[in-house]
């Protein structure tokens, strides 16, 4: 499939999507987000593919935000709201993928784009980068899930002030507030997320899946909720072909391989 404003490309098992609207600062505008959510409908039917990186083309920005043409032109509430709940879509689409994704923050991530970043399983930044959640400088808020999701990773007090404010954030306070899990040089971006991609890919493809669904839903259960539906998903891995083959592999002291069966 071709795209306009994506480049979707595979290294093995890993599928690389790069947001491709440099002189916009790859502004998610709609059109770019309808190829995103097409990218990864064929990436979950793709047997082969095992692991997603997305990343921004350029150096300069990962996504600056949302098209804010086309947001000066809704023409009603009702219009904002079906925007705002088709990017939620896309997000549950993202978290309904049983394979991990990355996200390779090589710029600017802002409003939409942090949003974009947050919707990912494990989120890596140049050190270089920069990312807020300035919508309230154009007086709206976070409408794609960054009032949720920031507050996930940050809790209450620390959302609030960064989107009270908007204020732009480093990689390394990013980091050192649980929004990003590693910072790395800029020029060593893509190469440290493809490793980390490979890594994964290299797993037991099930295992990944239980663990991302365990994580994703358990977040927002009770504990004893929490542990009960990790109990099920425990169990119905000790029955797959690759637990067994896992363990043999252990037990025979050698490299196990893995048919996600």
């Amino acid at each position: 499939m071709s795209y306009q404003y994506l480049l979707v490309e595979q290294d093995g098992p890993v599928a690389i999507i790069t947001l491709n609207r440099p002189q916009q600062l790859n502004a998610l505008c709609q059109a770019l987000l309808r190829e995103l959510e097409a990218a990864l409908d064929a990436i979950a039917a793709d047997e082969n593919v095992r692991a997603v990186i997305i990343t921004g083309a350029g150096e300069r920005a990962f996504a600056a935000g949302a098209d804010i043409s086309e947001l000066a032109q809704l023409p009603s509430a009702t219009a904002g709201r079906e925007l705002a709940l088709r990017s939620h879509r896309l997000a549950r689409k993202m978290a309904d993928l049983p394979k991990p994704i990355i996200a390779a923050i090589n710029g600017y991530a802002l409003g939409g784009g942090l949003e974009l970043a947050l919707a990912c399983d494990i989120r890596l930044a140049a050190d270089t980068a920069q990312l807020g959640l300035p919508e309230v400088t154009l007086g709206i808020m976070p409408g794609w899930g960054g009032t949720q999701r920031l507050l996930r990773l940050t809790g209450p007090g620390v959302a609030k002030l960064l989107m009270m404010t908007g204020e732009r954030i480093s990689a390394q306070q990013a980091q050192q507030l649980a929004i990003v899990e590693r910072v790395v040089p800029q020029a060593e971006l893509l190469d440290a997320a493809k490793h980390l991609a490979h890594t994964l890919a290299g797993m037991p493809p099930l295992s990944i899946a239980a663990i991302k669904e365990a994580v994703n839903r358990g977040h927002d259960m009770a504990l004893d909720d929490a542990n009960a539906f990790e109990a099920g998903l425990f169990g119905a891995l000790t029955a797959t072909e690759d637990a067994k083959e896992g363990t043999r592999a252990f037990l025979e002291k050698r490299k196990p391989t893995w048919r996600g069966r």
